[in-house]
């Protein structure tokens, strides 16, 4: 069987990290029993990534991606959208994951988390997420 669900975010920063595990596993208790659940991200400037959810560690990402792709950076796209930082970045991030789950619980090790990553916000942001069980 599937279900499939939406979830919709209001991002409030340029680029954050959005800790969205808390709605996913409540998705996953509703389904219960096991399979696999896809969380799809339809945006070309935004992620997902499973890490820790620590402060500092959120930081050093943050700070990881303006190194990588600073938002300041001179960009042939933002002749037409002021965002070629957020498009750069979203490439280098995956924009779904696929996580297993079993008794109607994510099968996530101790320290993971699932994060929505704003790269180009504040937004309305939609995510997809759909259950294979």
């Amino acid at each position: 069987m599937i279900k499939q669900t939406y979830l919709s975010l209001n991002t409030k920063e340029r680029r954050e990290l959005i800790n969205i595990t808390d709605k996913a596993s409540a998705f996953i208790k509703e389904i219960g029993g096991s399979g696999l659940l896809n969380i799809y991200i339809p945006h070309t400037t935004a992620g997902i990534l499973i890490n820790e959810d620590e402060e500092g560690l959120k930081r050093d990402l943050l700070g990881l991606f303006e190194k990588l792709v600073p938002e300041s950076g001179k960009y042939y796209h933002n002749i037409i959208d002021n965002n070629a930082d957020a498009h750069q970045l979203s490439v280098i991030l995956k924009n779904s994951v696929c996580l297993p789950f079993s008794d109607g619980r994510l099968l996530l090790g101790t320290w993971q988390s699932i994060f929505f990553v704003e790269l180009d916000g504040p937004r309305n942001r939609q995510l997809v997420m759909t259950a294979l069980f």
